[in-house]
């Protein structure tokens, strides 16, 4: 059965209503009242530690920007550092083509097949510079012209040396897998033999050309500028 609520006369004479948990604390003794007050004081003390911890925490709190790109707003309790980043920087990364794997490894034979275009133009380009070499009449300006012609030359020459050496060690990949294929044991050469090849095929050239005689005159002289000022001077003996 439910109990019905309490009355009690209160100072002025009035009667109050008294609900059931105030009957109940009512009936209690004084020790289970003192325990029940400690407890819910415990209780109290635990959240305001909590609101506490929340409200401060261990750093100072830092500002929001107005606008998004602009220098953030740094609490003043705090020293500022020496150097600081004002505004976040995104870091450029570069990438170089010839050590990354996206480019793919490199291979001569192909890379020289996708741009043989370029030797026509060089070869354009070479023609011009010939022809206003001819009709150029300024001194600076022909000289100019000349070491551009040279340098273009030079150049040339250079790439079809690099393209022969690329050939001969092409043709020696192919006999070496023709002896493997054969059941022999391959053989490779050392750089002094290929050197030697490579002397060989040059006086062939220079001898088709007919340039050989005034090569090895050339080469004479040389090597006696060489051998004299190696000799002992006057002075030393």
């Amino acid at each position: 059965m439910r109990r019905a609520a309490g009355r009690r006369v209160g100072s002025g004479g009035g009667e109050e209503v008294m609900g059931p948990a105030a009957e109940d604390e009512a009936e209690l003794s004084l020790e289970e009242r003192l325990r029940m007050q400690s407890a819910a004081a415990t209780r109290a003390c635990r959240q305001l530690g909590n609101v506490k911890k929340t409200a401060q925490p261990g750093k100072a709190p830092v500002k929001q920007q107005l606008n998004k790109k602009g220098p953030v707003e740094m609490s003043a309790k705090k020293p500022m550092p020496f150097l600081r980043q004002v505004v976040p920087v995104t870091k450029k990364v570069h990438r170089d083509p010839r050590f990354d794997d996206l480019s793919g490894e490199y291979n001569p034979e192909i890379f020289m097949k996708t741009y043989s275009f370029l030797d026509t133009i060089k070869k354009q380009e070479k023609e011009m510079v010939q022809k206003q070499l001819k009709k150029c009449r300024n001194v600076e300006q022909k000289e100019k012209l000349q070491q551009l012609l040279n340098r273009m030359t030079q150049q040339e020459q250079a790439q079809k040396k690099q393209q022969k050496r690329r050939e001969r060690e092409l043709t020696l990949k192919r006999q070496q897998r023709e002896l493997a294929k054969q059941g022999k044991k391959p053989f490779f050469l050392k750089k002094s033999e290929k050197r030697k090849l490579e002397l060989a095929e040059k006086y062939a050239e220079l001898k088709r050309s007919g340039k050989l005689e005034s090569f090895l005159n050339k080469k004479r002289k040389r090597n006696a500028v060489k051998d004299k000022r190696r000799l002992p001077s006057q002075k030393n003996l």
